[in-house]
């Protein structure tokens, strides 16, 4: 039986057109603008502490809806 591996890097669903991932110095300076701690930034999208630090440090991508919800709740 032959394997059906699907490359979810081209899937169309993948990225809606438009929406990109903030870059680290964006996300920062967005959570320096509103006067909020790592800690309390993450609170405010659900999400944890370290995730957010490591938003940031660049070693992860923050979603476009994460970051979507960020500014509307700011």
């Amino acid at each position: 039986m032959k394997s059906c591996i699907l490359n979810m890097s081209n899937h169309p669903n993948r990225r809606p057109s438009g929406a990109s991932n903030p870059v680290p110095e964006t996300i920062k300076a967005a959570r320096e603008a509103a006067g909020l701690t790592q800690a309390a930034a993450a609170h405010l999208i659900g999400g944890s502490m370290r995730a957010w630090q490591e938003y940031e440090a660049g070693n992860r991508r923050m979603h476009p809806g994460l970051w979507e919800l960020f500014l509307l709740k700011l």
